[in-house]
């Protein structure tokens, strides 16, 4: 049973952690020398927010990758009252919007440097792979 439990819990575990402080991210990013990865999502009414994160940021690909070459930053924008945030964590969000997503666009997702300055922009569903997706992150890390 102890075995179960712990073959569970390495299946439903991530190898990545997605942050919800853009400061804490830039702070991470800059000591590791990574880029981050800001997605914008409606966790629980947006469909093609959902399919992202199922089909590509869940993937094994891209979250082996995330852990060597990204710091992950969720900004989410729940409808339903069971999935609400903190009031402080929607404050968090409702800023990074400003400054990234001011047209309220879901998905969307921005690659940006330590800085915070903007390297590539996916507005939707990026309609590839997670090898393709990865791929466009390597592209814009390269000509920054």
């Amino acid at each position: 049973m102890k075995l179960l439990a712990i073959s569970l819990m390495m299946i439903f575990s991530t190898g990545v952690t997605w942050l919800g402080n853009f400061d804490t991210a830039k702070t991470e990013a800059a000591q590791q020398h990574k880029l981050i990865l800001i997605n914008f999502s409606g966790s629980d009414w947006c469909g093609p927010c959902i399919r992202l994160r199922k089909e590509i940021l869940e993937s094994a690909a891209f979250e082996n990758y995330a852990a060597d070459h990204l710091v992950l930053v969720r900004a989410d924008f729940p409808r339903q009252k069971k999935d609400q945030l903190s009031k402080e964590q929607t404050k968090l969000n409702e800023a990074l919007a400003d400054k990234y997503n001011a047209d309220g666009k879901f998905p969307y997702t921005v690659l940006v440097d330590d800085k915070g300055k903007v390297l590539y922009k996916w507005d939707g569903f990026p309609n590839e792979t997670p090898d393709e997706f990865i791929s466009q992150i390597n592209s814009a890390d390269a000509s920054h």
